[in-house]
């Protein structure tokens, strides 16, 4: 009886077997296949095969078959292929784990029929698979001839399969017993292809099937012997350099000479020899380095360790710029640079004088604060040269990586110090003056926070020993003079602000623009751009109007630039051939930069005109301007509209302005309920631009007063002051900048509160007060009564004022 491949293995019943039938145990096993004449040890282990074993009587025969999944525990017939080798057991060795090591021989291929057992063991009928041997012809014995060489070449090539194979694969005369020799002997075959190998009964289909096995096997071992071979020549080749370069050594060493690394190492001994490190730093220095003499300069961490100790020794540990304090000159200097600054230039003259009784000092931290294009990071620049000091420059706007400031560490690639450490040295002194440019626009975001990493920096208590998380080793920054600029101190926080000393900077009046566009600006822009002195001229007249009608800043960035275009229109003239001095005048200005774009007389004194419209005095990061507030009434039912993008602050003092002019309505002249019809619009013009603070309070109470009693406000009148319930004048801050402003716009009238009467007098100079008048005011009455002067000439509001008076008596 024999079944096909797709036919299963069941047992049946022995009653219906046939007497001459033989019936033979069965051993499964796992991931092998035993051969026909193979010898093959075999660890046994299951409880059912172990028992097979052991009840193997004189005959001892088995077959052996395979698996089909390797991971049973417990095969059943469905569970083993259905080729399988009848085997002799020869011995048995019982292990002390309880299994036995069985010693087999192949003796035939068989085919298991059917299962007369399957417990304790399996017991299975066997029919003997003869092989199918065709005619000898010289096709075939071509092919038996291929398998044996290419055998032979396998074993010789393989260092694990022993040269015997080779002379005993070429005595075989069987080709049947060739190919299950062969077929035995290939450790790499899988257990599929040694069963294939086993099934298949024509011995010519089984030498092309090995003939295959065995040219793909050549094959592989052909790339892994050329891959090998790479390798090996790769390693040889890196020995060889290695031994090369050892013997190098040694010779240089007989001769007396150095290697390029060992001059290396030796180079940097010196550095830090020289350095003048403190002794902590030197013995980390030299640690490094004795280390980095051990390392071959193959090794990833060479080029790492090595510019670390260049750091080290570059950096100027004890190198100052050791410049003689020379205090007159340092005056001179600062003058020759700024004009005016009067503030600035005395706290550095102080700093120099102490620094020269007491050279150990500590550097202060100074910060500068003002509007754009006032000089503050060129004031930086001449305090270095006054100094005599090395002036580097840290832009601090937009970072946001507190790395920028501290360093990386040295475990990140490409990792360097942080901006102080380069800028220390690159100014390849431990005094230098560094400039912290912006320091109100530093970022904040995941990496860190840059502000709080100036803490330490800037506190001279702790930057004695300042740690860089590259060099990891404390450097000394108290003899480094720090200058912070800044256009406003609201973003700062508030302890990096504490460990400043803040030098505010205030805009210029036009009497020293004029002075800095003669000394500086002109000069400069002629150089600049290609022309000479003798080519254009700059009449006093020509630059008090570019100052006046084309720029309207607290600084004077923008007066440079229409200078700067002006001398630029005169270099184009100057190469199409007119040589001819140019004398700039307005009519020129006009040609050059078109028509005028600031409107400062004019604009005021038009749009005051009629009741309701004053000019407020306000603050900005860019220095003071002009602040136009108009109020407008209709018929209503007493609302009050605020517009023009009014913080809450302002808005505030809206309310507080109305309340004051509703509860003093009989000494306006008002009616009571003046408000029962009215609906009242104050407005801000500017509306896309956000404004706040309570500066303003007075002239929102002027516009109202201006409005409800249908006065004009006086002309070319602007005022600035906080206002109460009670109709106080408050002070307010800015006073120059606001001063300034007022100018600049053609205002000869300005009412300030009285508590500022003193920043007036501190920081304004007689020229700039020249042709502006001052009032101060601590009520709001002395304001009406400078802005409003029409309404006190008015008779009904000389009879509510007298009025109001006798009530108060």
């Amino acid at each position: 009886m024999t079944r096909s491949p797709s036919t299963p293995l069941t047992p049946d019943d022995p009653n219906e077997t046939p007497a001459a039938v033989r019936r033979i145990p069965v051993l499964p096993v796992r991931d092998t296949v035993l051969f026909p004449h193979a010898v093959l040890p075999l660890t046994v282990g299951r409880e059912s095969s172990i028992q097979l074993i052991e009840s193997l009587g004189e005959e001892r025969t088995i077959v052996v078959a395979a698996q089909i999944d390797p991971r049973l525990d417990a095969p059943r017939p469905d569970d083993l292929h259905r080729v399988g080798t009848l085997a002799t057991v020869h011995k048995v060795v019982r292990m002390p784990n309880q299994s036995r090591f069985v010693f087999t021989e192949g003796v035939s291929r068989v085919k298991l029929t059917r299962f007369s057992q399957t417990e304790p063991f399996m017991v299975a009928e066997i029919e003997t698979l003869e092989d199918v041997v065709p005619p000898t012809d010289l096709g075939f014995e071509a092919l038996v001839r291929n398998v044996v060489e290419q055998f032979q070449q396998i074993v010789a090539e393989s260092p694990t399969l022993s040269d015997e194979l080779r002379t005993i694969a070429a005595n075989i005369e069987d080709p049947s017993r060739l190919v299950d020799f062969v077929g035995s002997s290939l450790p790499f075959l899988t257990t599929d292809d040694k069963q294939q190998l086993l099934e298949t009964p024509g011995v010519t289909q089984r030498l092309e099937q090995l003939n295959k096995l065995l040219a793909k096997e050549i094959e592989v071992q052909q790339l892994r012997t050329k891959i090998q071979s790479e390798v090996q020549d790769q390693v040889q080749q890196s020995q060889r350099d290695y031994y090369l370069r050892e013997q190098l050594k040694a010779i240089q060493k007989e001769l007396g000479e150095q290697d390029e690394t060992q001059r290396e190492i030796e180079d940097l001994r010196q550095k830090i020899e020289a350095a003048g490190m403190p002794e902590d730093v030197k013995k980390e220095a030299m640690k490094e380095l004795n280390r980095l003499g051990r390392m071959s300069p193959m090794a990833a961490d060479y080029s790492l360790t090595r510019n670390y100790i260049e750091w080290l020794a570059v950096l100027p540990w004890a190198k100052s710029s050791g410049t003689k304090i020379d205090i007159g000159r340092a005056r001179e200097i600062l003058d020759e640079d700024h004009y005016e600054l009067k503030k600035v230039k005395d706290r550095i003259l102080d700093y120099l004088s102490v620094l020269e009784l007491k050279p150990d000092m500590k550097g202060p931290i100074l910060c500068f604060v003002g509007p754009p294009g006032v000089g503050k990071t060129s004031l930086g620049r001449s305090i270095a040269r006054a100094l005599g000091r090395k002036f580097q420059r840290i832009s601090l706007g937009g970072m946001h990586d507190e790395a920028e400031i501290r360093g990386h560490r040295r475990t990140y690639i490409g990792a360097l110090p942080g901006q102080i450490i380069q800028s220390i040295r690159r100014a390849d002194s431990n005094d230098p003056v560094i400039m912290l440019d912006e320091i109100d626009k530093l970022g904040r975001d995941f990496r860190g926070d840059p502000a709080s990493a100036l803490l330490e920096t800037l506190d001279p208590e702790q930057n004695n020993t300042f740690r860089d998380n590259y060099l990891d080793v404390p450097f000394d920054l108290s003899k480094v003079l720090f200058i912070c600029t800044a256009n406003m101190l609201d973003p700062v926080p508030p302890p990096l602000l504490d460990r400043m000393e803040i030098i505010p900077l205030q805009g210029y009046s036009e009497e020293e623009k004029l002075h800095i566009a003669n000394r500086y600006l002109i000069p400069r822009q002629i150089k600049e751009n290609g022309i000479t002195a003798e080519q254009i001229d700059f009449p006093e007249e020509a630059v008090r109007h570019l100052v006046r009608h084309y720029t309207r800043e607290a600084g004077v960035r923008k007066l440079e630039q229409v200078i700067g275009t002006v001398c630029r229109k005169q270099a184009r003239r100057v190469v199409e051939g007119k040589t001819e001095k140019l004398v700039v005048t307005k009519d020129i200005l006009k040609e050059f930069l078109g028509g005028i774009q600031v409107r400062v007389d004019t604009e005021v004194a038009e749009r005051v005109k009629r009741p309701g419209v004053a000019v407020g005095l306000a603050w900005t990061p860019a220095g003071g301007d002009i602040l136009f507030i108009e109020a407008n009434k209709m018929k209503g039912k007493g609302g009050f509209t605020i517009t023009g993008q009014i913080g809450e602050v302002m808005q505030e003092s809206m309310q507080a302005a109305l309340t004051w002019v509703r509860s003093n309505a009989s000494v306006l002249g008002l009616a009571e309920d003046f408000n029962k019809d009215l609906d009242i619009h104050i407005h801000v013009p500017s509306g896309a631009i956000p404004k706040d603070g309570p500066s303003a309070g007075v002239t929102m109470a002027t516009v109202l007063a201006s409005l409800l009693t249908d006065t004009p406000v006086r002309p070319l009148t602007a005022m600035t002051g906080e206002i109460t319930l009670s109709g106080n004048v408050l002070p307010v801050g800015g006073i120059k900048e606001k001063f300034l402003a007022a100018r600049r716009a053609g205002v000869d009238t300005i009412i300030l509160p009285a508590e500022n009467r003193q920043n007036v007098e501190e920081d304004l100079t007689p020229e700039m007060m020249e042709g502006v008048s001052v009032h101060y005011a601590s009520r709001i009455e002395d304001v009406l009564d400078v802005a409003l002067p029409l309404l006190k000439a008015r008779p009904d509001t000389q009879v509510a004022a007298q009025n109001s008076a006798a009530a108060n008596a």
